[in-house]
């Protein structure tokens, strides 16, 4: 079979796995704290033959850690991180990190995220306040304060250089190497009464999706000028 058609294929897969990335994005341009996903792809070169022939592989996917707009919503309960740092909350799969500050408090005084997971303090334990108590202070090194009592600080916690990101539920995601605290909080803090949207540039990825989806059509009208191509030449051999 002629290797345009495998080149085809490959191409069409790659194209497809970037566009239901691009079309996760554009469906989460508000979605606050979601991370855009991007992907990059590499040449694969086939030497099997007189000829060397190019194939695209599928991609490998990341998440962008470009920060997203901060809104202000002067809810005492909402927080945005500024700089290259995570929240932690306690999903029933574990650990995981979000820059979604959306917070609900439980009956109990458990803050959690509008999914109702808990917000995890520096020590890893679930953050609790006074359901009954007066008014809530979070200052940029994410310490709690109600009533003028200290009641613990939120972790804010980095992603060593280098680590992947994966999604986890809703805005959240997972690491594949273990983050750390954050300790220096004259570039990065928590600022309260904000909201960090999306980091998804609508009108850039809808861009995306026009130049994807007219690639894609490209490349199948490729393809199918090849089998038309080859119908011919069976037809000829067969003497028809």
């Amino acid at each position: 079979m002629q290797s345009n058609i495998y080149v085809g294929l490959s191409a069409q897969l790659a194209l497809q796995r970037r566009l239901d990335t691009v079309a996760n994005n554009v469906a989460n341009a508000s979605t606050a704290g979601f991370r855009t996903e991007e992907m990059s792809f590499e040449e694969l070169v086939s030497k099997s033959g007189q000829t060397s022939v190019s194939f695209v592989s599928q991609g490998q996917s990341h998440l962008s850690t470009e920060g997203g707009e901060l809104t202000q919503t002067d809810n005492p309960l909402d927080i945005a991180v500024k700089g290259n740092a995570w929240l932690a909350i306690q999903t029933p799969t574990g650990t995981a990190y979000t820059r979604d500050g959306r917070m609900q408090m439980r009956a109990d005084g458990v803050l959690t995220n509008l999914a109702g997971d808990p917000f995890l303090d520096a020590g890893g334990t679930p953050v609790q306040l006074d359901p009954q108590g007066g008014r809530i202070t979070i200052n940029k090194a994410g310490t709690i304060e109600q009533d003028g009592n200290n009641l613990g600080a939120f972790g804010l916690y980095v992603m060593p250089q280098g680590a992947n990101l994966t999604r986890a539920q809703g805005a959240s995601v997972v690491s594949d190497q273990p983050p750390v605290p954050e300790i220096d909080f004259l570039r990065t803090g928590i600022v309260q009464g904000y909201v960090e949207k999306s980091n998804v540039n609508p009108i850039l990825e809808m861009t995306h999706l026009t130049t994807l989806q007219r690639s894609f059509d490209a490349v199948s009208n490729v393809l199918r000028e090849t089998e038309s191509s080859l119908q011919d030449s069976l037809k000829t051999l067969a003497g028809s």
